[in-house]
């Protein structure tokens, strides 16, 4: 069996051997035709807490919530979220509400301000009356609600100085979706500190902690109901087409004219096909209640419609990285955001165990080129500055003081030209969990052996020799991850 693996913009073909293991997700099982009808039920008939028409306030004011759609991976440019969005604004409407806000919590993301437009369908931007905020972490004006142990909650004023707070968001990890949103729309101290060890259970996430303490003491002082989405992996077309659910249509790709001339053409053009791949992006479920409530349900169920099964730890993972960075807009990523990606991300993504086994290695098929394209990844340049800084958790701290200190990096940020000068140490932060109960992280395919090192990692010319230093360690259960799209990897209790 021949498998492609996105390495940045080209395609590394692996050989899979008789005793390695593929994992691949599910087909989607089921897609809701009529997303505003389901909707609307959802609103009508919470899971917990009262409907939508007995919170609304008639002549009053409602503030929607809504994330950035960096998740999945790859996204689609519009897909359930947006017909979400319109449904509940429309509804909250009909019900009476005469001041409508929508509130974009990026968190430490770069503020969205061109691609504002993205978010919600051009039909209705022309006749939505209302105004939109997208949220500032560093805004004065933020409110503070009270301290989680030595965290203060502080957030922005559309979530206090209205009538009623609706969450609009898909339910991909305890991190993203539900109330993260909200804890998406506060201070910096909460966002640096929302970690998580697994992304799909709540007991071991600060961040999920944080984001219910939030949600709680906003509803002491104002209704909060939301809609959780279950989305289906997104659907390629083109040269990837049935990629990666259907094994022959990957065998005909493999082995066909396209991919040599895909694998021939210039960096420029490969990025340019990859980016404008026709994507369909469907939905399975929606929950409707109190965001954490909902948000809870649909990710069990995601995780439940989209998850691998594994009956055992594997000793070592392959994980193909594509050129795409984990936030808005879509870019090819630096070194940080490329490890982010398989460690962060995909080894993330589990259930009862992580997948690889203590001591386990990992293998990112990437260049790991050191670029930081400007202005909107200028931040990531702070890690690179010190060769001690990833490695040593004192230069770790001193770095990211040194950060917060930079005025000109919080006035890009508040501008929304850059990302927050905190999201590369909690994108390192997020590797770190992963990266530090493993044996080994190789980067196959590595054309920066420097960067590599300097981050921890060991740089391998390409996947075959990678695959036989995993052997060398002692790996016997190698599994590949076709991904992107990522998805819910439930590893199977250990024996009590």
């Amino acid at each position: 069996m021949r498998l492609p693996l996105l390495s940045d913009s080209r395609v590394v073909i692996a050989e899979i051997g008789p005793d390695d293991i593929v994992l691949r997700p599910p087909l989607p099982s089921s897609r809701i035709e009529d997303v505003g009808a389901a909707v609307r039920e959802a609103l009508a008939f919470p899971l917990a807490g009262r409907p939508l028409r007995e919170l609304v306030t008639r002549g009053g004011s409602a503030t929607i919530v809504i994330e950035q759609p960096s998740l999945p991976i790859p996204s689609a440019q519009f897909g359930p979220r947006h017909d979400a969005i319109v449904t509940v604004s429309d509804e909250l409407v009909r019900l009476g509400v005469e001041q409508l806000t929508i509130l974009v919590a990026g968190g430490l993301f770069r503020r969205t301000t061109h691609e504002i437009g993205l978010l919600v369908p051009a039909e209705f931007r022309r006749r939505f009356r209302g105004r939109v905020i997208v949220h500032d972490a560093e805004a004065e004006d933020l409110v503070t609600l009270g301290d989680e142990g030595s965290i203060s909650l502080r957030v922005n004023p559309a979530l206090v100085e209205t009538d009623l707070v609706v969450t609009v968001t898909a339910a991909e990890t305890v991190l993203h979706g539900g109330p993260a949103a909200l804890l998406a729309a506060s201070g910096r101290d909460s966002l640096r500190a929302a970690g998580a060890l697994s992304l799909l259970e709540t007991g071991a996430s600060q961040g999920w902690r944080l984001a219910l303490a939030l949600e709680r003491r906003l509803q002491a002082s104002v209704p909060v109901t939301g809609i959780s989405l279950v989305l289906n992996p997104p659907r390629m077309a083109g040269p990837f087409a049935g990629y990666p659910y259907d094994q022959e249509a990957i065998e005909r790709f493999v082995g066909s004219r396209a991919r040599r001339v895909f694998q021939l053409a210039p960096a420029r053009v490969r990025e340019r096909v990859l980016e404008g791949l026709p994507r369909e992006q469907t939905c399975a479920a929606v929950y409707g209640g109190t965001p954490s409530e909902a948000h809870a349900e649909a990710l069990l169920r995601g995780t439940l419609f989209k998850g691998i099964e594994l009956d055992e730890q594997l000793d070592a993972l392959v994980i193909g990285i594509p050129p795409t960075t984990p936030f808005i807009p879509r870019e090819r990523p630096n070194p940080v955001s490329a490890a982010y990606l398989g460690l962060g991300l995909a080894l993330r993504m589990w259930r009862n165990r992580p997948p690889l086994a203590e001591g386990g290695t990992a293998i990112l098929v990437h260049p790991f080129p050191r670029r930081f394209p400007r202005p909107t990844q200028t931040p990531y340049r702070t890690l690179f500055f010190d060769p001690r800084t990833a490695r040593d958790s004192n230069a770790m701290r001193e770095s990211e003081q040194a950060a917060l200190g930079d005025s000109h990096a919080l006035a890009e940020y508040r501008a929304g030209r850059a990302c927050h000068p905190l999201l590369p140490f909690v994108e390192w932060s997020a590797c770190d969990v992963s990266a530090h109960r493993l044996g080994a992280v190789l980067i196959a395919g590595c054309r920066d052996a420097h960067s590599a090192r300097q981050l921890g990692f060991v740089p391998v010319h390409g996947l075959g020799a990678a695959l036989e230093m995993a052997r060398g360690r002692g790996a016997r259960r190698i599994g590949y991850l076709l991904a992107p799209p990522y998805v819910p990897l439930v590893v199977s209790p250990a024996d009590v």
